[in-house]
């Protein structure tokens, strides 16, 4: 059975669209060809960020275009990068401690906890928490709780205190992985395999199976390399 036709605006101009496409395949369906702003079409990389509005409600409300399903008169248009600042640093200067945080992202202290980052998180993060946890200097919570950061830009939006969260994450990730974490014993040890070209061959295989070959060397690999 045909899906049904329902009425959508975008960019200003109506097209009838089938109601049970995303809003991505419902541009494309209305003959918009996607050049930026497409990425993964999977949920993983952020890029499709789209701004809304809903017939009836006065609220601006965003999501990913790849993941939104269409709704009947619903205005939208695409942000195909969000315009934050993103402060300069050189990682070997900085120390990890909640004085860098504050340093290069001082917005941070104007958190008012609203927590509308965290309500319009596609990834269901807890944005606030990991925020104020940088802050803080609890850099091994921030950089836990901001690991699957899409990095869309969607909680900036929507921060009255102009925090640009996911920049604040990053280096929370990045002071934790370069002065915190415990380097992996055998880190070395790969990385000389891998300069010594041990893999090539195996890529090479692997580069000429098809997707169900693929994904059954993954479901069938051991997990006891040493």
């Amino acid at each position: 059975m045909a899906s049904e036709l329902v009425p959508i605006f975008i960019m200003g101009k109506k097209y009838e669209v089938p109601s049970t496409l995303t809003i991505m395949k419902a541009m494309e369906y209305a003959g918009y060809r996607f050049i930026r702003g497409c990425g993964c079409r999977g949920g993983y990389c952020g890029a499709c960020a789209t701004v809304y509005r809903k017939p009836g409600d006065y609220k601006l409300k965003v999501g990913l275009a790849c993941q939104t399903v269409v709704e009947p008169n619903m205005y939208l248009g695409m942000l195909p990068f969000y315009p934050a600042n993103k402060a300069l640093y050189e990682l070997d200067k900085v120390k990890a401690a909640s004085e860098t945080i504050i340093s290069l992202y001082p917005e941070v202290l104007r958190c008012v906890g609203c927590n509308s980052c965290t309500r319009v998180c596609p990834q269901d993060l807890k944005v606030m928490e990991y925020v104020s946890a940088a802050a803080k200097g609890d850099l091994a919570k921030a950089a836990e709780q901001s690991f699957e950061c899409l990095m869309c830009g969607l909680c900036a939006t929507r921060c009255p205190a102009g925090i640009v969260h996911y920049y604040v994450g990053m280096l929370a990730r990045r002071l934790y992985a370069r002065y915190l974490l415990p380097e992996d014993p055998f880190l070395p040890q790969r990385i000389e395999e891998i300069d010594s070209g041990k893999y090539e061959g195996q890529i090479k295989e692997y580069m000429k199976m098809d997707k169900e070959s693929l994904e059954k060397v993954y479901r069938d690999r051991p997990f006891d390399l040493e």
